[in-house]
C-alpha cells in the first residue's frame, strides 16, 4: 500500500537532522532549486537544468564585444572580403582600370592578379570607393586569364573562385588604311582586308560599291559592280572583332572608274 503526504514545509524538532522513514524504507524526494539555494554549497549538475538563466547573477556572456545570452548562440570568426564581379572582364596589356564589386572591403586593401602559372602582379594603384567597391589599375604584360585576390589590412583575404579577368591584344590590322584600289564600272570587285586575331569583320559606317559584299569571316570583299553612273569613290569603315569581343576599326575606300570609250568630246565652237 502506498501512502502520500503533501506538505509545504518540514521543520526539525531539535538538532540538525530530519529523519524521514525507518530503516529499510525507500524515500524519494523531488528536489526544488531556488536562486537562494545556489549561494552556497554544491548542487549536482542534473539539478541545475531547472534553473532559468534569468535567476543567475550573470545571464549573458560577452564574445568579441557582443553580449550572448546563456543558452543562446553566436558565430565566432573573422570577416573576410568577398568578390562578386569585375568590369571590364577583358583588358589589353596597357594600364587599365578594373572595377571590383564585392563586400567587406577595408580601406585600403592589397589587390593582386594571379595568372594560371601562379605569377602574381600587384595593382599599380587602388582606389577605395566603398566597402563594396574598389577600382584597381593593372598593367599585365602576359596575355591569359587571371584570378583576383584582395587582402584587407587586418589580414583577412579572398581569391576569386574563377579566373575573372582576361588579358588579350586587340585585333591588329595588317591591311593599310586608305584606298584598297580601283575597279572599272561593271567590273569584278575583289579585295581582302585582314587583322591578326580577328574572328569576324563588319562594315560599321559608309558603304561598299553597289554589287559588292563583305565576307564577315574572311574579310574578302567581292562582287560585280553595279549602279554607278560616274567615277565614284566609296568610303567605309570595317571593324574587326576577336574572340574576346575586342574590336579595332579601320577606314578604307574603293573607287569605281568610268572610262571615255564611246563618248563625245564637245568644244567651245560647237564642233566635235
Amino acid at each position: 500500500m502506498t501512502s502520500e503526504i503533501k506538505v509545504n514545509t518540514i521543520k526539525k524538532n531539535s538538532g540538525s537532522t530530519i529523519t524521514i522513514g525507518e530503516g529499510g524504507d525507500t524515500v524519494t524526494i523531488t528536489p526544488g532549486i531556488t536562486a537562494a539555494s545556489l549561494t552556497s554549497g554544491t548542487v549536482p549538475n542534473a539539478r541545475l537544468s531547472a534553473v532559468p538563466n534569468s535567476s543567475l547573477a550573470n545571464s549573458a556572456i560577452t564574445i568579441n564585444g557582443s553580449a550572448v545570452s546563456l543558452g543562446g548562440s553566436v558565430t565566432v570568426g573573422e570577416t573576410k572580403p568577398t568578390i562578386s564581379s569585375i568590369s571590364p572582364t577583358v583588358i589589353t596589356n596597357d594600364a587599365t582600370n578594373v572595377t571590383i564589386n564585392g563586400s567587406n572591403f577595408i580601406s585600403v586593401p592589397i589587390v593582386e592578379a594571379i595568372n594560371s602559372t601562379g605569377a602574381i602582379t600587384a595593382a599599380n594603384s587602388i582606389t577605395f570607393t566603398s566597402a563594396s567597391q574598389l577600382v584597381a589599375n593593372f598593367t599585365l604584360a602576359t596575355d591569359g586569364t587571371y584570378f583576383i585576390r584582395i587582402e584587407n589590412n587586418d589580414g583577412n583575404a579572398v581569391r576569386s573562385g574563377s579566373a575573372l579577368l582576361t588579358v588579350s591584344d586587340v585585333p591588329a590590322w595588317t591591311t593599310a588604311a586608305g584606298s584598297l584600289g580601283e575597279v572599272g564600272a561593271g567590273g569584278t570587285i575583289n579585295f581582302t582586308v585582314a587583322a591578326t586575331d580577328a574572328t569576324s569583320y563588319a562594315i560599321t559606317s559608309g558603304a561598299l560599291p553597289g554589287g559588292g559584299s563583305l565576307n564577315s569571316s574572311t574579310g574578302a570583299i567581292t562582287g560585280t559592280e553595279t549602279g554607278s553612273s560616274s567615277t565614284t569613290t566609296y568610303n567605309f569603315t570595317i571593324t574587326a572583332t576577336d574572340a574576346q569581343g575586342q574590336t579595332a576599326a579601320r577606314a578604307f575606300s574603293i573607287t569605281v572608274s568610268h572610262g571615255i570609250a564611246n563618248s563625245m568630246a564637245f568644244y567651245n565652237n560647237g564642233t566635235f
